[in-house]
């Protein structure tokens, strides 16, 4: 047994009474200043320095053993619709649940609350260890916005490790997507559809033709695209002059993902220009695709510290965002962890406590760790 698993049953106990703290602020995305008061002022009580940026994310730095190389660990501030409101119940066997219509915010406050733990169980043990950065980030889940005007220059670190993953602690992503969202228009000629139709351009008709040409779902193994929203027409009597489509393409490989885009585009003006009608296009990539090596340090490091407590260690990929994305743009790095949060962006979201506590470990392990 080690000198933080000692600390067991009070670190749950804090824990636990934390998240039931942070899920009750209404955090929606770039509406966190609350709970970045609260953040604020826990950091200082753990001996952090801080600043908070214009955008609202919060950055921490926390001294130690400067023969180390200091690490970074991350979680995002807000939460995804519905999350006004937010109350937990916790069940007899330790699983921590929504107590109404709203989400439970275990994404991303596990994560908070795990890197917050983790630091308290460092200092509590007395052992020596490295240095450590924080990053508390707003507006993550509107694809990761919250950090495009983030000051990186101050950031020392090469590791990265973002608690912001579904499943069981022990488990972590080296790999995520490109995500790069598009907006297609088709810009027919109105008229009387009983008195004058052929002066018209049906715009929905000439969509029609485009989305039969649009691949749709999963491309390849890597890649996938969806057309998700369309737009068009103002009454049925009315020959349509306009339809909107908006969609995404996602994939590992970027190149690949901005060729598709590029080919929609292409699609979208050949097939408005052979109907007579015009067409406009636009997309915005809103997150670049990363892969950390499995050999890589922050890999090597994840993995033993792992073993080192029993968990899993498990190496695997996710197709969805996060905030590794933009670090990983920055330089960093790193893994998407685990936090122990099930069912996130449902009213159905659980964590337990036994993953907040294995989470913490995990988070103080890492700072500990000499690899």
């Amino acid at each position: 047994m080690t000198k933080i698993d000692k600390l067991e049953k009070a670190a749950k106990a804090q824990a636990e009474a934390e998240f039931l703290e942070l899920i009750e602020i209404d955090s929606p995305s770039w509406g966190e200043q609350a709970i970045a008061k609260v953040l604020l002022r826990k950091l200082k009580e753990l001996g952090m320095e801080t600043q908070q940026d214009e955008t609202g994310n919060i950055y921490g730095y926390l001294p130690g053993n400067a023969s180390l190389p200091p690490i970074l660990l991350s979680a995002h501030m807000d939460t995804v619709e519905p999350s006004k409101g937010k109350k937990a119940i916790i069940e007899p066997d330790g699983t921590i649940r929504s107590a109404g219509a709203a989400v439970l915010g275990a994404d991303c406050v596990a994560g908070l609350v795990e890197i917050l733990q983790g630091i308290r169980l460092v200092q509590a043990s007395g052992l020596p260890h490295r240095p450590v950065e924080i990053i508390f980030s707003v507006a993550e889940e509107t694809y990761c916005e919250g950090l495009e005007k983030f000051d990186f220059s101050k950031v020392k670190s090469k590791d990265s490790y973002v608690l912001d993953l579904t499943g069981k602690i022990g488990t972590a992503a080296r790999r995520a997507p490109t995500l790069v969202s598009f907006c297609a228009t088709i810009k027919g000629r109105a008229a009387h559809a009983g008195m004058e139709p052929e002066k018209g351009i049906n715009a929905i008709a000439i969509m029609a033709g485009l989305l039969a040409k649009i691949p749709q779902g999963h491309l390849d193994t890597e890649t996938t695209c969806n057309v998700g929203i369309i737009q068009g027409g103002m009454m049925i009597n009315i020959v349509p002059e306009s339809c909107t489509i908006k969609g995404e393409v996602r994939g590992y490989n970027h190149e690949k993902v901005m060729d598709i885009t590029r080919k929609i585009e292409r699609l979208t003006k050949e097939t408005a220009t052979a109907a007579g009608a015009g067409a406009e296009f636009s997309h915005k990539v809103h997150i670049r695709s990363y892969e950390t090596p499995a050999k890589s340090g922050a890999a090597q490091r994840f993995l033993e510290a792992c073993r080192k407590l029993g968990l899993s260690g498990e190496l695997t990929e996710t197709f969805g965002g996060s905030d590794q994305n933009p670090l990983s743009q920055h330089g960093l790095q790193g893994l998407v962890l685990s936090n122990g949060m099930y069912k996130m962006h449902t009213t159905e979201e659980y964590t337990t406590s036994e993953d907040l506590w294995q989470g913490s470990r995990l988070a103080a392990a890492l700072i500990l760790s000499e690899v």
